[in-house]
């Protein structure tokens, strides 16, 4: 069976160096927002081209924090994709602001910019792309809008580690952005882990605040904060596995690549190709009509699959005041997107394997 995700396989090869540094971090008896938070953050903001990293818990906690350090008015409108992942929705709502949905374009499942603009109204404040499955949003159009209304630009690049537009990489196209180092990310943690990223140095110190209670010095408390701090355990971990990073996103393309030139089933909507090399491919979504018989029939022939996301926002029962309301497009995506395997762990034969089992699809 080639499972969809393997993740001691895919962190076999990095074993050594965080037995190592493990090792080290023992040894220094120092625990908390030490000497590799620090590192991680330098080198990460250097990665991508910001001024600054700030680490946080994960990846939900980093937009909350963006969101609060902002200072909104309570209930302002933040604009969101209606088809994302719920964890950018609730930081909305949890930091006392009000989610409006915009249907994403249906192919690259993307916020589609054209629909933005007649969603804003007074109360908007910010736009919160979701650079979704590892492709950036159309960033220049959605920028042009911000600047055009006044609202700031806060991008949800939790599955974007880095994806590239514009010859820029996702944690630099906006004010703000968020990322998660959950263990399946392309830049994974080995358990929960996030920053924020932002060249604004205000913003910056307001998440340093929030992150850590609302303080800068011990017991003295500016704002109401909270706790939520990377922690050194696993910043240790990600400075060993993010020089690898790019190498990482090297391979996935590659695989990506063998899926687009080689998977022809015409009942299997493929991704868009347009952006191969730029894209970080942090999972490969097909659409089919009948996902569940398509599922099925990958499982038995040995290959696992999995769903991001089945169910829409709008039908969740957490936000049930929203039940009544229509996203044609997003609950459409939603009923049938599929996940085929994409990562680092994946041979030869596998990909080959998942090629013709796909073209057999009927």
């Amino acid at each position: 069976m080639i499972p969809f995700l393997n993740l001691k396989k895919i962190n076999e090869p990095y074993e050594s160096e965080i037995k190592d540094v493990f090792s080290k971090f023992l040894d220094t008896g120092w625990y908390v927002l030490g000497k590799q938070v620090e590192e991680f953050e330098n080198a990460f903001a250097k990665y991508c081209g910001s001024n600054n990293c700030i680490g946080v818990a994960n990846g939900l906690d980093a937009l909350e924090i963006i969101l609060k350090s902002y200072d909104f008015p309570p209930y302002s409108e933040i604009i969101v994709p209606s088809n994302t992942y719920i964890a950018s929705i609730l930081s909305i709502s949890n930091a006392g602001l009000k989610p409006v949905f915009v249907e994403p374009e249906i192919r690259s499942y993307n916020i589609d910019p054209v629909r933005i603009e007649e969603k804003i109204t007074e109360n908007t404040k910010a736009i919160l792309v979701v650079h979704l499955y590892g492709r950036a949003c159309e960033m220049d159009e959605i920028n042009a809008i911000a600047k055009k209304n006044n609202l700031k630009v806060i991008e949800d690049a939790a599955q974007a580690h880095g994806s590239v537009y514009g010859g820029s990489l996702a944690g630099t196209l906006g004010d703000a952005a968020a990322f998660s180092f959950y263990p399946t990310k392309n830049l994974g943690a080995m358990g929960d882990a996030g920053a924020v990223l932002t060249s604004d140095k205000l913003i910056a110190e307001k998440v340093k605040l929030h992150r850590n209670y609302g303080s800068k010095v011990k017991y003295q408390n500016e704002v109401k904060g909270r706790n939520s701090r990377l922690d050194e355990l696993q910043a240790a971990i990600l400075n060993v596995k993010l020089r690898y990073l790019d190498n990482d996103n090297l391979i996935r393309r590659t695989i990506a690549k063998s899926y687009l030139s080689n998977i022809t089933n015409p009942m299997v909507i493929m991704p868009l190709d347009d952006r191969v090399n730029e894209d970080s491919w942090h999972l490969f979504v097909v659409r089919v009509q009948d996902r569940e018989r398509f599922r099925s029939f990958l499982s038995e022939n040995g290959i696992g699959t999995d769903i991001h996301y089945p169910i829409a926002p709008h039908k969740q029962l957490a936000y049930s005041e929203l039940s009544k309301t229509s996203f044609p497009i997003s609950e459409q995506i939603h009923k049938e997107v599929v996940s085929l395997p994409l990562n680092t762990a994946l041979t030869e034969t596998e990909i080959n394997h998942i090629i013709n089992i796909v073209n057999l699809y009927k």
